[in-house]
């Protein structure tokens, strides 16, 4: 027990590399995540805003529920309004015991106004496999309101998902153990060669032995010492907190429906000249009618008048220099006045030009 305590005080005692990120915030160990769980179930006590009366589904699930406590109602005799059909969710975590509460969200499958004030029964909550893992049940949030009739009122937030905090309690455990294991796979969240094989040396550096090797650009296997096997989540904690210098492929990011831009570190940009500038066409048509004088015998007319007008906006050539930096681009940017939707056309022509030494997403 001694030399254990005394590895993992090496480990911990091993300095950081500077303006890192902790190993933990970058990648996760294969096997330890959560499992996504999903449950059909209903919501009752709703004020009229429930499944009208056509939705069959839930006139079954009432029916069903009320024959499991002994009450015999047909599926056609259920007036469903104050009840609506949800589909819950949830996310089981990685070691949870029998007894542990998780949190459940709930949203409508049918044609309900609103979950306000409704209670979710008793849900089995199944996994990948169907086995039932836990049970949910209780009083929903939603964080939202509605006030008024069909025809005029006022509707805050989105009243058909609501979740219920603790609202559901483990039944199953998942069998996953750390102890006796021999080695560990780390999985990076960004796929990097270079981050991988940084990661494995600062491992096998706080090691002192060639533990770890980066197997591709994603997966970094540890091998565990001998004298840790039975004390894996020490290790686990003694390594996740080992700082590593990350890297990445420069890109450059683009949302065009919401004119959002983001700019890699790395993106560089080669020489070229650039100019932004738009072209601007008014049409404006104005009616001017003519009156005859009075006791004439004249008619009235309209006549149309009509004016074109072209603007077109000065834009300066501007030359932008070999390996020009991200922060050199913005200032060069700002100073062309482009706007978010300008920048999008810029980077496409930029990559077009093969000036732009990055990757262009457009999402």
């Amino acid at each position: 027990m001694k030399k254990i305590i005394v590895l993992i005080s090496l480990i911990l005692a091993f300095p950081s590399m500077s303006f890192g990120v902790r190993l933990k915030d970058i990648g996760q160990f294969k096997g330890i995540r959560s499992n996504q769980l999903v449950g059909y179930g209903i919501v009752v006590g709703l004020d009229g805003t429930g499944d009208k009366a056509g939705t069959v589904y839930t006139a079954q699930a009432m029916s069903n529920m009320l024959k499991r406590m002994g009450i015999n109602v047909g599926k056609n005799d259920v007036k469903p309004k104050n009840v609506a059909a949800v589909m819950v969710t949830a996310d089981l975590p990685p070691f949870a015991r029998i007894g542990d509460r998780i949190d459940v969200a709930v949203a409508s499958v049918g044609d309900s106004q609103s979950l306000a004030g409704g209670t979710l029964l008793m849900t089995p909550m199944k996994g990948a496999d169907s086995n039932v893992y836990a049970l949910a049940q209780g009083s929903l949030v939603l964080g939202g309101y509605s006030a008024g009739d069909g025809n005029v009122g006022t509707v805050k937030n989105h009243l058909l998902v609501g979740n219920i905090s603790g609202g559901a309690i483990v039944e199953k455990e998942l069998n996953v153990s750390l102890q006796g294991k021999s080695e560990l796979m780390l999985s990076l969240d960004n796929p990097d060669f270079t981050t991988a094989v940084r990661t494995a040396e600062a491992i096998n550096n706080a090691l002192g032995s060639n533990q770890a090797k980066a197997v591709d650009s994603g997966g970094i296997e540890i091998m565990i010492p001998q004298a840790l096997k039975n004390s894996v989540p020490q290790f686990i904690a003694a390594i996740e907190n080992l700082e590593i210098e990350t890297d990445s492929v420069a890109k450059v990011v683009v949302n065009e429906k919401t004119g959002t831009i983001v700019i890699g570190q790395n993106v560089k940009i080669g020489k070229v000249a650039l100019t932004h500038g738009s072209l601007s066409i008014s049409v404006m048509e104005q009616n001017i009618i003519s009156q005859p004088p009075g006791f004439s015998q004249g008619e009235t007319t309209v006549e149309q008048n009509r004016n074109v007008n072209v603007d077109e906006e000065e834009r300066k050539v501007m030359i932008m220099e070999k390996t020009t930096s991200v922060e050199e681009l913005s200032r060069a940017l700002n100073a062309l006045g482009v706007t978010p939707r300008d920048m999008i056309s810029i980077f496409q022509a930029l990559k077009k030009a093969g000036a732009l030494h990055a990757k262009l997403e457009i999402i």
